[in-house]
Formats: structure tokens, C-alpha cells, sequence
């Protein structure tokens, strides 16, 4: 039996243990044997659980990349705008990289970290787990199989949730497009390289409309406070931090997620004393942010293939919604089932149970771990094609979000390469 990939972490965050604990549940393939993270607390308690090295747990991911290369993988978690200097780094140091998306904030910053790893000639996996669910794969092969006839049009739906959307994009991480980048990009490069795989061809134009309606200071009620947990119209308010993140405790999964998020201490006086001192117990209508919660993108296909992406924070949190439509039939599915409607016999088929196992494990579905089995495959074999998407075709997802983006701000088409 082969060994298993070594890997070292730069990232100990929500999605750097989701990604790490793969290596727990199959260590015959994989084992990660550095960490790095400036947040000491998240790295001793990430690196124990992982029983890494006592001399291979770092300040910062530099620190670690200042050393010769001493295992075969690097997972990237960093926040947003600080992938592209890991990346480059460590592919010319000659580890493969697993990034997490999106690859940068800017267009020119994704250029350039894809050119370097080209360069490096190493492999590279973009986390687009949406990819590698079961529920994905069945989409993939009705199309293959020429059960729709010719693709005419898609629409999708990227239900965020009026609390996800508090939660990551008005208090947390990626509420700053100068910091993260817009929202059509943080939130949905998911969704456009999900549409681009299913599609099977490259986006050539993108019109795009919407902006930040809601979590806006004109929007605060009458005598909101700037926290929570000094607001006298709290018990009102859709975005309680306490209702939520209080709320979190006693569940393991919420607890996992978003809670961890906002505190290492699962007790309600630690919830509340980090809603007191940190961002998440901001008011919503009293934050720094400026990214969309709520956008429509229109994208044009090599063939005149179109389809529509609404990403919204005005929903419950919930699958994605997708219906596919062809010549010969129509396909219509929520993450979880699917219903596919044939024209020429009018049957109505439904499509449920998309598999278990491993691939059923980790986040969204599956595709956590589905991500991080293909990219340890395609590091022990060497075959590069076993990650479904390669460097440049992540590229065009991303490309397509800065396209939307700037779409929507001038109000006018614009050309996906341009």
C-alpha cells in the first residue's frame, strides 16, 4: 500500500480543520504534519487534534515556507487576500496546493497566482466542491447522456439566508469587497464554476444588476444600539446575534458552524462575551460592509447558450435551486433531488439519494472531502486529471464573478476575458 500524502496546513480556521480532518478519518491517506495559523489558541488546539510535531506548529504560513520542502502537499485556508503570496510560494517551493476559493480578491492578483503555479508545474485543486457531490455527478451524466437534447437555458438560485448573510457578509470575513472581494465572487464562484461544469463550455459575456439593498445605516431601526446586546429593539430584529448565536449551543453541527466561528468557548458566557467584544455582535446596520446581498447575473455561453445566477441573502438558508432547460427536456433539481420531464413521452422521472460513504462526508454534501480525496489521488498517481478542474478553468469562474461585478457597478456587458 502507498504511503500516505504528507501535507502541512497554513490556515488552522473553520474550513483548514473541515479539510485537515479528512487526514483523521483516512490516515492511511493522508497525514498532515505542520500547521501554521497566527491565532495560537486555533493552532495548538488544531495541531494536537491532528498530533502534529511540537517544531512544526508556526506563527506565520512564512515561517514554514522559509524551510526546504519536507512533505509532498500544502493546504492554503489563509483569509482571502492572503492566497496568493502561499501559493506562489509553496508551488515554487514544489508542493501541490489544495487552495481554498476564491483564488485572490482581484483579477490581476488570480492571474497571477495561477501563472506561478503553471509554472511550478505542480498540481493545483481549487476547493469548488460543488464538483464532486453525488447529487453533481447525476446532473452531469442526464446532460451527457443527451437526455435534454440540446442545453437552451439555466436558471439558478444561490439561497444565502438571512442569517448566513449576517453572518459572513455584513459582520464576518467577507464583508469588504477591498478586503475579500465582492459577494458574486466570495459567495458564488461555487455557482459559476458549478454552471460552467455542467455546461460543458466557456462563458463569453456577462450582464449583471443588484447591489447592497438592506444592511445599510439608512436601514436601522429607531433606537438600535451598535451591539446586540445593548439594543433595546433586539427582540425585533430578524439579525439577533444573541437569538443566533446563542441559539447555536447544544448543537454540535451549528457549533461546528457558524459558532466556532465566533468563539472557542462553547458556554453562553463565552458566546456572550464575544459578541460583546468581537465583530459578530455588531448590528448588522452598523458595520463596515458594502458587498451585494442581492445580485442577478446573466451569462452567455460559447453557442448561445444562456443562463441566470440570483444570489440572494433574503432567503431561508437552503440548497441551491437549479432548473435546466433542453430541447428534448427539462431538469429540475434542489441540491438534493431532481426531476427531470421528457418531451417526447411527457414521463416525469425523479432522481434521489445521490450516494454514501466517503463521499457523503465533510461539508456541503460531500464535496469537502470529495475535493481532498481527488487532490490526494492526484498527488500519490500523478495524474493531474483526477481534480475535476483544472487551473485555468478555475481561472474562468473567477473571471466570470470580476466580469459581473464590474457589470453590475457600470451597467453595461462585459466580455468574461477581457
Amino acid at each position: 500500500m502507498p504511503r500516505p500524502v504528507t501535507i502541512v496546513l497554513a490556515g488552522a480556521g473553520s474550513r483548514g480543520s473541515t479539510f485537515s480532518s479528512f487526514a483523521e478519518q483516512y490516515p492511511d491517506r493522508a497525514r498532515v504534519v505542520a500547521v501554521a495559523d497566527p491565532r495560537s489558541a486555533r493552532r495548538e488546539a488544531l495541531a494536537n487534534q491532528l498530533g502534529v510535531a511540537a517544531d512544526k506548529r508556526f506563527d506565520d504560513w512564512r515561517e514554514l515556507a522559509a524551510l526546504d520542502r519536507f512533505a509532498d502537499a500544502v493546504i492554503i485556508t489563509t483569509p482571502d487576500r492572503e492566497h496568493v503570496g502561499p501559493a506562489c510560494r509553496f508551488a515554487a517551493l514544489g508542493y501541490h496546493v489544495l487552495l481554498e476559493k476564491p483564488i485572490a480578491p482581484s483579477r490581476a492578483e488570480c492571474i497571477e497566482a495561477i501563472d506561478s503555479v503553471e509554472k511550478a508545474g505542480v498540481i493545483l485543486a481549487i476547493c469548488h466542491v460543488m464538483r464532486y457531490t453525488a447529487y453533481t455527478d447525476k446532473v452531469k451524466e442526464i446532460v451527457a447522456e443527451g437526455r435534454l437534447g440540446q442545453l437552451v437555458g439555466v436558471e439558478h438560485l444561490e439561497p444565502i439566508g438571512w442569517w448566513h448573510f449576517a453572518h459572513s457578509y455584513v459582520r464576518g470575513n467577507w464583508r469588504r469587497s477591498d478586503e475579500a472581494g465582492p459577494s458574486i465572487l466570495t459567495k458564488c464562484c461555487h455557482d459559476l464554476d458549478w454552471l460552467r461544469y455542467i455546461v460543458g463550455r466557456p462563458a463569453m459575456r456577462v450582464s449583471s444588476w443588484g447591489g447592497l439593498h438592506h444592511f445599510t445605516a439608512d436601514n436601522r431601526p429607531a433606537g438600535a444600539a451598535d451591539r446586540c446586546l445593548d439594543c433595546a429593539v433586539e427582540a425585533d430584529c430578524p439579525y439577533s446575534a444573541p437569538r443566533l448565536y446563542i441559539g447555536c449551543l447544544g448543537d454540535p453541527e451549528r457549533e461546528r458552524w457558524p459558532l466556532s466561528v465566533v468563539t472557542t468557548d462553547m458556554t453562553e458566557p463565552g458566546v456572550r462575551q464575544a459578541l460583546r467584544d468581537g465583530p459578530y455582535g455588531r448590528c448588522v446596520y452598523a458595520c463596515d460592509n458594502d458587498v451585494a446581498d442581492h445580485q442577478v447575473v446573466t451569462i452567455e455561453f460559447e453557442g448561445g447558450l444562456t443562463a441566470t445566477l440570483t444570489m440572494s441573502a433574503f432567503t431561508p438558508a437552503d440548497r441551491r435551486r437549479t432548473r435546466i432547460m433542453g430541447t428534448r427536456g427539462f431538469l429540475d433539481g434542489d441540491g438534493q433531488r431532481l426531476t427531470l420531464t421528457d418531451f417526447l413521452t411527457g414521463e416525469v422521472e425523479s432522481f434521489a439519494s445521490f450516494g454514501t460513504g466517503m463521499d457523503a462526508r465533510g461539508g456541503h454534501d460531500g464535496g469537502d472531502f470529495g475535493v481532498m480525496s481527488a487532490f490526494l489521488h492526484a498527488v500519490s498517481s500523478g495524474d493531474r486529471t483526477l481534480v475535476r478542474t483544472g487551473p485555468r478553468e478555475s481561472l474562468e469562474s473567477h473571471l466570470m464573478a470580476f466580469a459581473a461585478e464590474r457589470s453590475r457597478l457600470t451597467g453595461v456587458p462585459v466580455n468574461v476575458w477581457d
